[in-house]
């Protein structure tokens, strides 16, 4: 059982609901109180099962506990406070023989130990005295409700590391909605309590107790022991008659010298304990399902918006689309007029001088060609960059845990990055510069003939863009004869002075490099949202465990009760 629970707290701890969902803070609060009772309380018994009865004095402000922990022990060993809330640190009185079961490594191991009065809530005065019988320890905690947050959860953490709760009310507190949420709390999950109704006026104690049992039992709990404190004069040092604790002080020290009926104590709340942790651990792995459905949800979000994108630029640059406007411009400048093409197509022979005396000379118009492809690359890549960030923010916007991310993302998301006109500008020019030595490695051996001096290597790289941009003919009517005519044109060109074969070849590599550049910019785009997600830190395998943990706990349970029957 030890390991099982050891297990279920790494799970626990594992465990991240960043996403505001509904009802999650509950479940946040779940998940810390589970690994709080687990390491404070659970984990440490376990393995001390023989360790002394631990009596936790819980209850409302001004309900007494400290001065009935200093009547108890017959002197004063906690401090009671004057101004409300008093911010004090949890006080432990326990007999000397028993002050090895208290070190850092067993109960509250989170607290420091101190041996001397403070005010520090994270600290644990230990108080040994042969006031208290060796098998026992009373341990006086902050008030339930107070009005210091720190106070309250302290105490919620210390009665979750009781054995028994001694749980301290009074005639004018006793119907407080805070002590019965405790009280409900130790119910469900069989804690043993007892109630003690503090300084209860004679004329009241009939009328009150009578009620407060009523209440008790109409919430599962009427087996506990109900002791009425009355009012009655307190001493110089602050201690209540011995008379009017002695019913309480009679019932602790039976329990210490009945080591089977203070087992029986221990092995109730702790059973108790770790059959609730097991039940609850399934909310918090449905709450933690629910995140990696959001996660997942918000990933396929982002990834369908930036996907769009990378295929709306793939299909724009391959479909003749930008084999227009100043593209086309340029383009017509460097080869000429229809007359070329008509000229490829019918006379071959003539063909390499005619190539010379329409293009030699022309560098510069090559340039202007290779300019315009920049530019207009550029602005098709922006264009499907900025879109596909508006569309993931619209998806993420309209759901609420995306809404709250990009509400903390620092930044906005909903435009492309501001270093990404200059990112883009960098992938097109490294582009061009690999079609150009595409060119030159390909012409190596043909540098010297004619063909290929009469364009050059700038030249025909822009031929190659333009086949490159012609390379599923998508357009349709008169867009489809220009952007077709160019392509041809500079397919012809290329084919003359490197074949066929070679050509195709070489338009396949271009058109796969710029896929890849354009991939990896828009994947950098798409990485802030997932990046996002990824800090998170939430992961698919955690509510697995977080049941399988669970399940192993009932089955070690239910393993154990034959053998305890027949022990019996």
């Amino acid at each position: 059982m030890v390991t099982a629970m050891v297990r279920l707290r790494g799970a626990l701890q594992e465990v991240r609901l960043p996403l505001e969902m509904p009802g999650i803070e509950q479940e946040r609060s779940s998940q810390r109180e589970m690994v709080d009772q687990l390491e404070d309380y659970v984990i440490p018994r376990l393995m001390t099962i023989d360790a002394p009865l631990l009596a936790v004095v819980g209850g409302s402000t001004g309900a007494g506990k400290s001065t009935l922990v200093n009547s108890l022990v017959g002197h004063k060993v906690t401090q009671p406070g004057v101004l409300r809330p008093t911010t004090r640190s949890p006080v432990l009185v326990h007999n000397p023989a028993d002050a090895r079961w208290f070190g850092h490594d067993r109960l509250l191991p989170e607290l420091e130990r101190v041996n001397r009065q403070t005010d520090d809530p994270d600290a644990l005065q230990l108080v040994p005295t042969d006031a208290v019988p060796i098998g026992l320890a009373i341990l006086d905690a902050p008030d339930i409700d107070s009005v210091v947050a720190a106070n309250r959860t302290l105490a919620a953490q210390l009665l979750a590391a009781a054995d028994l709760w001694l749980f301290v009310t009074s005639a004018a507190r006793y119907a407080d909605q805070v002590p019965w949420d405790f009280l409900r709390q130790a119910a469900e999950r069989s804690a043993a309590v007892a109630i003690v109704l503090d300084r209860t006026p004679p004329d009241a104690v009939e009328t009150v107790s009578t009620h407060l049992a009523r209440m008790l039992a109409s919430r599962g709990l009427k087996d506990s022991p109900l002791f009425v404190v009355h009012e009655g004069p307190v001493s110089e040092e602050g201690l209540l008659e011995a008379e009017a604790v002695a019913e309480i002080r009679s019932w602790l020290d039976a329990l210490a010298e009945d080591a089977d009926a203070r087992s029986a104590v221990v092995r109730q709340t702790l059973d108790g304990a770790i059959r609730t942790l097991a039940r609850r651990t399934h909310a918090v792995a449905d709450a933690a399902t629910e995140q990696v459905d959001a996660v997942r949800r918000l990933r396929e979000d982002a990834n369908a918006a930036y996907d769009q994108a990378v295929k709306a630029v793939s299909e724009a640059s391959a479909d003749g689309t930008l084999l227009r406007g100043e593209v086309l411009a340029r383009w017509q400048e460097f080869v000429g007029t229809g007359e070329l093409l008509k000229s490829l197509e019918t006379r071959v022979g003539w063909l390499r001088d005619r190539l010379v005396n329409v293009v030699k000379g022309k560098p510069q118009q090559a340039e202007r060609v290779t300019v315009a492809v920049e530019s207009g690359l550029e602005t098709l890549i922006l264009e499907h960059a900025e879109a596909a960030a508006e569309r993931a923010e619209a998806s993420w916007r309209s759901f609420a845990p995306g809404h709250a991310l990009l509400a903390d993302a620092g930044e906005d998301l909903g435009r492309a990055s501001r270093d990404f006109r200059r990112r883009a500008e960098r992938a097109v020019r490294d582009w061009q510069s690999d079609v150009l030595e595409m060119v030159r490695t390909e012409g190596a051996d043909k540098r010297t003939t004619a063909r290929f001096l009469a364009f050059g290597v700038n030249g025909l790289s822009v031929a190659l863009m333009v086949v490159v941009f012609a390379h599923t003919a998508g357009v349709t009517g008169a867009e489809a004869g220009i952007a077709g005519g160019s392509a041809v044109i500079g397919q012809k060109l290329l084919e003359a002075v490197f074949g066929d074969q070679a050509v195709r070849t070489l338009a396949e590599r271009a058109r796969r490099d710029l896929e890849l550049k354009v991939a990896d910019l828009l994947d950098a785009e798409r990485r802030r949202y997932l990046d996002l997600l990824d800090s998170l830190q939430v992961s698919p395998e955690v509510p697995d465990k977080l049941r399988a943990a669970s399940r192993r706990i009932d089955d070690l349970r239910f393993a154990a009760k034959p053998r305890e029957g027949m022990q019996a």
